[in-house]
């Protein structure tokens, strides 16, 4: 006859077996890509951090590729390409540029403001395109008069040749691809109605997708129209200079409809990416709707910057 175990006997034998099954039920639940894997593309800044001309360090070679991304950093008959992890002269150049567009001190040293500023998830269009750098506000031209202030704008176009709709195209249609969610339609369609309530465009949903003259979609990573995705963070949208006409979202991204902790605001990036589309490159004004950078959880509409910069570029 078998000797009968006490309750209490039991009870540490089953405490013992849960504690040895604890990291396999961790293991198990665990998703592949959480923890390290799930950080922002732009992550890699934060080991960076402090560093400066003449110093070689690993992973430089990535904040190279992201200036040269971003219009900063450019190859040159010596310097060839953006792979090696040398801080040269040219490296320090380009954040020194960087750190001017975005009113940070223009030490050329990689510090936490830098940094921090960088690792801002942004609009995947370039800051300095064809070479010709519109963000500082030292070299803008642009003037208006406001009452007894003289006011200075810093707007900037899409390239140096400054594309936009040819005259006979005031009124522009869009349409959605195929996959669109329907939730995103509503803040696009709301946030054209504003771009026209403040310009001298106007906006309806074309009947057919093929005659549409703006189509927006989402995409993730390679989506074909060679300008890659990165997953969750970094870049979040990007869009085309007129008459192109493309708008894309990032599918890896966390959508809303209205400032919502941990997501991005649907109208909110629409509104910048239609700012590209009608030919606005990104300004340097904190609180315009096409600074380069946005937050989660925030919501913002056009300013009088944006609108100036349509009225520049459409002489209206």
């Amino acid at each position: 006859m078998a000797a009968k175990r006490s309750p209490l006997f039991s009870l540490i034998t089953l405490g013992l077996i849960l504690l040895a099954l604890i990291p396999l039920l961790s293991h198990a639940t665990t998703p592949p890509h959480s923890s390290d894997q799930k950080t922002s593309p732009f992550g890699f800044l934060k080991h960076l951090q402090g560093c400066h001309k003449g110093e070689k360090l690993q992973g430089i070679h990535d904040l190279k590729r992201y200036l040269e991304n971003f219009g900063y950093y450019h190859k040159t008959k010596i310097n060839t390409d953006a792979n090696d992890d040398d801080f040269d002269e040219l490296l320090e150049s380009a954040v020194k540029t960087y750190q001017q567009n975005y009113h940070l001190k223009a030490t050329g040293t990689l510090d936490a403001e830098t940094v921090s500023k960088m690792m801002m998830p942004r609009c995947g269009v370039a800051d300095i395109i064809n070479g010709t750098n519109s963000m500082q506000s030292g070299k803008k031209k642009h003037h208006h008069r406001k009452g007894s202030f003289h006011t200075v704008s810093h707007y900037s176009f899409m390239s140096p040749s400054a594309p936009k709709w040819p005259s006979s195209k005031y009124h522009l249609t869009y349409g959605f691809l195929p996959g669109t969610p329907t939730e995103a339609m509503s803040p696009v369609a709301q946030a054209f109605r504003t771009w026209a309530g403040n310009t001298h465009f106007t906006f309806s949903q074309a009947q057919a997708l093929s005659n549409a003259d703006i189509t927006i979609g989402f995409g993730r990573r390679d989506h074909g129209d060679r300008f890659p995705f990165d997953g969750t963070g970094g870049t979040l949208a990007h869009a085309f200079a007129p008459t192109n006409g493309r708008f894309h979202y990032d599918a890896d991204e966390p959508w809303s409809v209205g400032a919502t902790p941990g997501a991005y605001d649907l109208e909110t990036v629409a509104l910048h990416e239609i700012g590209h589309l009608l030919g606005l490159g990104h300004s340097s004004v904190q609180g315009a709707i096409m600074e380069p950078s946005i937050s989660q959880g925030v919501t913002k509409g056009l300013h009088a910057d944006d609108i100036a910069g349509i009225k520049a570029l459409y002489n209206v």
